[in-house]
């Protein structure tokens, strides 16, 4: 799934070790802008330091994430990931001039040519 939104805010990273060792989590809050309706979105970067790095307050992104929602006792809890980001062109980027097409050659004498016995079955 993506979006695009501009980053609203940077949270502090969560540090930790587990038993598959160590790992960092940082959530960016991310200001989704639908016609007159805005929306922010919390996505959480996992041992991705280098990528929030990157990331300017106030700037527009394309985001690309994963959803993923699970049962706890009784109660169910959504994980916004990301996975892949990047910052959204101002301007669409002009296409190349395309060059000058030589003339079509005139079709070959047989393409025209009736044919003299039409012996298909169809």
């Amino acid at each position: 799934m993506e979006f695009e939104g501009t980053v609203f805010t940077i949270l502090p990273a969560t540090k930790g070790t587990s038993a598959r060792g160590e790992w960092q989590r940082q959530d960016v809050v991310f200001d989704m802008n639908e016609g007159s309706f805005s929306r922010k979105i919390c996505v959480t970067f996992f041992n991705k330091p280098e990528d929030v790095a990157r990331l300017q307050q106030g700037a527009a992104y394309t985001v690309s994430v994963n959803v993923e929602s699970r049962e706890y006792n009784g109660r169910w809890y959504t994980d916004i990931r990301a996975w892949r980001i990047q910052p959204k062109q101002a301007e669409a980027p002009q296409a190349a001039p395309v060059p000058d097409m030589p003339p079509f050659a005139e079709e070959p004498s047989y393409a025209s040519a009736p044919a003299e016995v039409d012996d298909l079955p169809f």
